[in-house]
């Protein structure tokens, strides 16, 4: 596999035949739209001699930026598609693959290849898990030598987010085109499994210790069909508990009941990201459109609390939502106590009290788009991803204020905590 240099931010990736065919963009974006974290902070078990950090995936650039926590200071950053020239020459010698490449780019990029939407590290801190949808795999990176080791190309033509298992053994990713799950083994790549989704698969957290992955679909976010009217054409979506082990589903919700139930008749049942309490009795989840979150009891499956947050874009179109997302980041801190949020299209966080369902202060960037929320390991903070202004910022669970931010690569979306072998930290 050859290396390339990573590629500069905006810069054009020529390849033979895009040219010719970017006249059927919008032919191809037809084919596309009519076809078709666990408990506060991610489990995972340190295995060796390893460091905490963090890692950011730039999902424009095809990079990952790797954070010391406590400082935040850039301790490398990561190429994730060494592989640049060899996926490009597959793609453009098929039409199909083609079509779909350059539909993801118009359709759900924004213009921009996609090229890591979510990464989790290995328990050991060698290797970096990465899944790439434009490219529509999941690939190994490992931290010494910055190569593949790896590649497992999903169903379909899109993969999308991940979860790592708490032993570090076992990663799930979405295939978000393909209406299916996939179980991978970590160490070689290999799958062991996979589990039915409804369309466009979309968020994972395994729980119970490692023995249930609670998983959501989102259906057609790039479908312009965007009012309540017409909900139904958005393709079936799931909120689903399956056996990590048989891969069974055991439990399917019923969200337009429970949504209805609770007075909400023209919210979208789309699940966006999604928190847990500390005892994982109680989901917290983000849903299409909707400028805040709800609150659903495991056991019974019933909405038991709503928080509605602030509409900064009442003027908005909903067609103008970025996939349908208000809002697009959540996640609970370890004691159960604060809730961070982000605000996407209205371009703020701010920390909830998960008692009172008090909210902070809004923290407001113009053009910001926060992407994604991630507990500190330490539980003390949580970490907010600003795609628009390619940065990260950590906010203080106890103040509901930015205590750090920094710039990282182009277009950040997830942020994972993770560790990287001691050995390998000059490296980086």
């Amino acid at each position: 596999m050859s290396q390339v240099p990573t590629p500069c931010r905006g810069a054009a990736r020529p390849t033979a035949g895009l040219a010719v065919l970017a006249g059927l963009v919008p032919l191809l974006l037809g084919i596309l739209l009519t076809g078709g974290p666990a408990t506060a902070v991610e489990g995972q078990t340190p295995d060796g001699d390893v460091r905490r950090a963090v890692f950011v995936g730039n999902n424009w650039d095809g990079t990952a930026d790797v954070l010391a926590p406590g400082t935040f200071k850039r301790l490398g950053r990561i190429n994730v598609i060494p592989d640049y020239d060899e996926r490009m020459m597959e793609i453009s010698t098929n039409p199909d693959r083609l079509a779909y490449f350059l539909a993801v780019r118009e359709a759900i990029g924004e213009g921009h290849d996609q090229f890591v939407d979510d990464m989790y590290s290995s328990n050991d801190g060698t290797r970096l898990i990465v899944s790439r949808p434009s490219f529509a795999d999941v690939v190994a990176i490992s931290l010494e030598t910055k190569k593949i080791l790896w590649r497992f190309p999903v169903a379909g033509y899109r993969s999308d987010h991940m979860a790592i298992s708490p032993n570090g053994k076992r990663v799930v990713v979405s295939a978000s085109t393909a209406n299916v799950v996939h179980v991978l083994r970590v160490r070689d790549g290999s799958e062991v499994g996979q589990f039915p989704s409804g369309g466009s698969p979309h968020e994972n957290v395994f729980i119970d210790g490692g023995r249930r992955i609670l998983h959501a679909s989102i259906g057609m976010v790039y479908s312009p069909v965007d009012q309540p009217e017409g909900d139904d054409t958005k393709q079936e979506r799931v909120l689903q508990i399956v056996n990590a082990r048989t891969f069974k589903i055991e439990r399917r919700y019923d969200l337009r009941k429970a949504l209805d139930d609770r007075g909400m008749e023209q919210v979208s049942t789309a699940v966006r990201p999604m928190t847990l309490s500390p005892d994982e009795k109680t989901f917290y989840f983000q849903l299409s459109f909707f400028h805040g979150f709800v609150a659903l009891d495991r056991a019974s499956g019933k909405i038991v609390r709503v928080k509605h947050l602030p509409n900064l874009v009442k003027d908005t179109p909903r067609e103008q939502y970025l996939l349908d997302s208000a809002h697009h980041g959540i996640a609970m801190n370890p004691r159960g106590t604060k809730i961070c949020v982000a605000g996407t299209m209205s371009d703020y966080a701010t920390v909830v009290d998960a008692r009172t369902f008090k909210r902070g202060k809004l923290l407001k960037k113009e053009g910001g788009k926060p992407y994604w929320v991630t507990p500190s390991a330490n539980g003390r903070t949580c970490y907010i991803s600003w795609s628009g202004t390619d940065q990260v910022s950590k906010i203080s669970y106890r103040t509901g204020r930015v205590t750090r931010t920094v710039s990282v690569g182009d277009h950040p979306q997830r942020v994972r905590n993770g560790f990287v072998a001691r050995s390998l930290v000059a490296g980086l």
